[in-house]
Order: C-alpha cells, then sequence, then structure tokens
C-alpha cells in the first residue's frame, strides 16, 4: 500500500526493482576478491556505494536488499551499515547533493551565512529536495577541509574558501547547468596560505 505522502514519481522510484548494471557487477567481482575467504562480507561498505551511485544517489529498499542478497548478509545487517554513516543517503535526492559544513571552523569563517544563500537560490530549507529536483541540501559535521574554509561538498567534489558572492554564483550557475570550478573558489593552490596583495 502507498504511504498517502509519497508523490507517484517518488513512490514508482521507491519501489523500482534494483539490479547490478553489467559494469558494477564486474567491479563487485573484483572488490570481493580482495578479502580473505568468509570475509567477504566485509565488503559492504564498498558495495553500498556502487549501489548508491547506481541509484542515482540514493540507497532504495530494494538496492540494499540487493547487496544484503550479493553478500549473503541479512537485510539488517545492511541497514544498520547504511544508516550508521551519514555518505548514504536512503531518500531520494536532487542532482546536486549539496552539504554545507557547520563544524567549528566553517562556522567560524561564515558557514551559516552559505545556509542563507543556498536558501536563497534553491527556495528550500536543509533538508529538503526543490521541486525541480536539482537540489538536495543538508549540514554535515567537518569535511576535512578546515585551513580552506568555509566550504562545502557537491556530490563528490568540494568547493572551498567560499563567501556569500562566489557560493551564490556557484549555486546559480549549477542552477542553469553551467560548468563551475571546484576546489579553491579563490585560487589557493591547495592549503598554502591564501595571499592578499
Amino acid at each position: 500500500m502507498k504511504h498517502p505522502g509519497l508523490t507517484n514519481k517518488i513512490y514508482n522510484k521507491v519501489n523500482e526493482k534494483f539490479e547490478w548494471s553489467e559494469e558494477n557487477f564486474y567491479k563487485i567481482n573484483k572488490i570481493i576478491k580482495n578479502y580473505p575467504s568468509g570475509r567477504q562480507q566485509s565488503a559492504v561498505i564498498p558495495l553500498l556505494d556502487l549501489a548508491q551511485r547506481q541509484n542515482k544517489g540514493w540507497l532504495s529498499k530494494n538496492s540494499l536488499e540487493k547487496v544484503a542478497e550479493t553478500l549473503s548478509m541479512s537485510y539488517v545487517r545492511v541497514l544498520e551499515v547504511a544508516t550508521f554513516y551519514s555518505m548514504f543517503n536512503l531518500q531520494p535526492i536532487g542532482e546536486n547533493f549539496v552539504q554545507i559544513c557547520r563544524t567549528t571552523p566553517c562556522w567560524l569563517r561564515g558557514s551559516d551565512k552559505l545556509i542563507e544563500i543556498a536558501k536563497e537560490v534553491t527556495n528550500i530549507n536543509i533538508g529538503e529536495t526543490s521541486n525541480d529536483n536539482k537540489f538536495t541540501i543538508v549540514e554535515v559535521e567537518c569535511l576535512g577541509a578546515c585551513c580552506n574554509a568555509p566550504m562545502v561538498q557537491i556530490n563528490d567534489d568540494y568547493y572551498e574558501d567560499l563567501d556569500s558572492d562566489n557560493f551564490k554564483k556557484l549555486l546559480i550557475k549549477l542552477k542553469n547547468n553551467q560548468s563551475v570550478k571546484k576546489g579553491s573558489q579563490i585560487n589557493r593552490q591547495t592549503s598554502y596560505p591564501s595571499r592578499t596583495t
């Protein structure tokens, strides 16, 4: 029975059958061979990552069941792993999964302003997905680039040395399907000190 709060589009996505793609099937075989005999279930995290990527950024119940079946694990054990790690999404996400760091260094350098910009540009709140499915915005803990704070992760890429202006331009470009510059937004070389000349 369909939950009354789900739109037909989301309901169909949630209940879509999940089978490994041919490419991922070969990757899985290689991954599992990295583990000693009898320890193949240790591959649960890499397989969850493959399933999430194949399923457009999130893990449906059917994809979790496929991981469990592939590794001869119980569904609940796979679910325990998927719910423990924040890198796994158990609901559909937008095309641009914007993770705004809120740990102390980013907060001290203005990540609260980035949240306001994200809400303004996308017209959604933290934890929501935009109607056009372009954006999902979440707050996260440390992403490990504190020296280039404030920063965000969008999908697999980091965007660092952000301020209200360059972050707004970045989001607008993503909204308009334009290419964006990854990494430091002030041309900082890795984590070298920024130059103000």
